[in-house]
């Protein structure tokens, strides 16, 4: 996905940058020469031909960029993304302005928001110089934003104020719409916020499409000065008094959102790219912004994100040899700050810093791509595969399949569910303590029902049974999918195994059905009880099974888990490993889940068994 930009052959191109550098461009831009007349014909496909004949033969240069580069989504970006990569500017230094004293905006965030919207993160650029290329420019930055990482502002909403015409501090509230009055952009009548929707939904076809976002809530969010103007009705409109134009020096930002973590993004971007425009260059003012619970926080937030990646790693993927200092140096050029480094294990590093420009920096693979691109991937060296390989299915997925269709022909329903939980569900519900070291925790959970990645399937099927307790019984449900688990040893922190789980719901509670079931999948999977093995004879079908157990099979054994009823669980042992466990709910386990009758449970690991019929591992 990509998204594109024209440059016009004569706009003003700041940084001293021209179109004939354009041809030359890096790899994480593509353009091409092109005009409206040319673009008309496409689209017309030469039917039109007076349209055609009018419109313009002046050239355009049209450029591709990156659908994560928000950067890059004006002119000024661009240029100075090309001048940089070029070495012919440094990287700027953003900074916060030193107020010497002076008491900072303030922005205070009345409770009632988070009914509606609930974040908002401001900032202020002080002395800056505008002129219509300028100007233009920076209303077009906002309507990208609006249209990518806003996601059609119901992500986020931009609004842009001239100073001159308000007073902090300011308030972001949520009021009753008739209670909303103000004269909204391009307007010149006063209106309320419902009258305001109305009308736009019937006579503006670009707002109308905002409507929605906000016109069913009992409260409109609303953005206040100390005199109670209204600065904006986001995401809708900005009000009229304080729209920034050609004469405005100070610009004050606010952004409000549903996703704070985006919102702080759309701030960061909109102040790097205008910030150079200050009287004092990259220098931006931060304002403090007073939460529904009192919590100061100030932004923008310019702190750098910080990676330590190693050089093999960048070597490997790349299939380069490049040293530390070239690698660091490539990355200077996609305006990160590298430098080389060794760590501990006296491994060579690049410690790399990216600035508030570069969001789209998020892990070592985006550091690595870095360099990729700055070195030019027309420059990589293609080179023949090592080994040729047919592509074939999974032999975890294959046993997965079988594994399906024989717990289906054994009377069981199959679930699909979802890969997360909450942290209540995977533990507190099971009456297992949370270590902290053993679910992998979602970082910025959209819901309460999405916190962790579930440890077990057993949540998941306890839940289904939960939603279809008026089925008649037995209820028999089955799932064979993943689950993850950290794991310091891996490259990512964490691994998914692939697990079987069953449960039996009825008015009794039902232990032979699920050890029936265990019973039925050992036999299909020619796994033999474990003193079976131990009883047989020298025979060659024996001999298979001990070469791939061992000398064993399976057994189970009495033990405790929280989970299960005392006295009626087991463990399942494959030649002395355990690899999963059977047994009775326990009750408390069936309170929480709102669950009326007896369950019993199964969940058995599925990779253990991934063997062919000579009982050697597949992989």
């Amino acid at each position: 996905m990509t998204l594109s930009s024209r440059l016009h052959t004569h706009n003003t191109m700041p940084h001293s940058l021209s179109p004939p550098f354009l041809s030359s461009s890096p790899s994480f831009l593509h353009s091409f020469q092109t005009s409206e007349q040319e673009l008309l014909r496409k689209e017309l496909h030469g039917q039109d031909t007076a349209a055609i004949q009018s419109a313009s033969e002046d050239v355009i240069y049209k450029i591709d960029i990156p659908a994560n580069r928000y950067d890059m989504l004006c002119l000024e970006g661009i240029a100075r993304a090309l001048n940089i990569f070029r070495g012919k500017i440094a990287p700027p230094q953003y900074k916060l302005s030193q107020t010497n004293g002076k008491p900072l905006e303030k922005m205070v965030v009345k409770p009632e928001t988070s009914l509606v919207r609930p974040f908002i993160v401001c900032a202020v650029l002080r002395g800056v110089s505008l002129d219509p290329a300028r100007y233009a420019s920076l209303i077009d930055l906002q309507d990208k934003l609006h249209t990518t990482i806003c996601r059609q502002r119901s992500l986020v909403a931009i609004g842009t104020h001239d100073m001159a015409n308000i007073n902090g501090p300011f308030s972001y509230e949520a009021l009753p719409p008739e209670d909303i009055k103000f004269v909204p952009l391009k307007q010149t009548k006063e209106f309320n916020a419902k009258e305001l929707l109305e009308y736009y939904a019937s006579n503006d076809q670009k707002l109308k499409k905002y409507v929605p976002i906000i016109q069913n809530s009992m409260v409109y969010p609303v953005v206040l000065d100390a005199d109670r103007n209204v600065l904006s009705l986001p995401p809708v409109i900005n009000g009229a008094r304080s729209a920034i134009t050609l004469d405005t020096k100070d610009i004050f930002i606010e952004c409000t959102a549903t996703d704070l973590t985006k919102a702080k993004t759309v701030l960061n971007t909109i102040c790097a790219m205008f910030a150079e425009y200050c009287r004092k260059p990259f220098e931006i003012e931060p304002v403090e912004v007073v939460d529904a619970f009192g919590i100061v926080t100030q932004y923008p937030i310019l702190e750098k994100k910080e990676f330590d990646v190693k050089l093999d790693y960048i070597n490997s993927c790349t299939g380069l040899t490049l040293p530390a200092k070239k690698a660091a140096q490539l990355l200077v050029k996609m305006q990160l700050e590298a430098t080389a480094a060794v760590d501990e294990e006296g491994c060579q590093i690049i410690r790399v810093h990216a600035p508030v420009t570069r969001s789209d920096v998020l892990h070592a693979c985006d550091v690595m791509e870095d360099v990729a691109i700055a070195y030019g991937y027309n420059n990589l060296v293609k080179t023949q595969p090592k080994t040729v390989t047919a592509g074939k299915e999974l032999a975890l997925n294959g046993l997965t399949e079988l594994l399906r269709l024989e717990c289906a022909m054994s009377g069981f329903t199959e679930v699909l569910t979802w890969a997360l939980c909450s942290r209540d569900e995977n533990f507190k519900s099971l009456r297992r303590e949370d270590d902290g070291k053993t679910a992998v925790s979602i970082g910025n959970p959209a819901t309460a029902e999405f916190e962790v990645c579930r440890t077990s399937l057993l949540p998941a099927a306890l839940k289904t049974l939960a939603a279809n307790k008026d089925s008649p019984l037995p209820i028999k449900l089955f799932e064979c999918s993943d689950v993850i688990l950290l794991d310091s040893k891996s490259d990512v922190g964490a691994v998914n195994k692939r697990r079987l789980v069953a449960v039996a719901a009825d008015k009794v509670s039902g232990f032979e059905v699920v050890h029936g079931l265990l019973n039925r999948v050992m036999d299909m999977l020619r796994v033999p009880l474990a003193h079976q093995v131990a009883d047989a004879g020298s025979d060659a079908e024996t001999k298979k099974l001990r070469g791939r157990f061992g000398g064993g099979g399976y057994e189970w054994k009495p033990s405790d888990d929280p989970t299960f009823f005392p006295g009626r669980h087991a463990t399942i042992y494959v030649n002395g490993q355990p690899v999963g466990q059977f047994g009775v709910v326990h009750p408390e386990v069936l309170e929480a889940y709102e669950i009326p009758f007896a369950v019993s449970a199964l969940e058995l690991e599925v990779e253990p068994f991934v063997f062919d019929i000579h009982y050697s591992h597949l992989t």
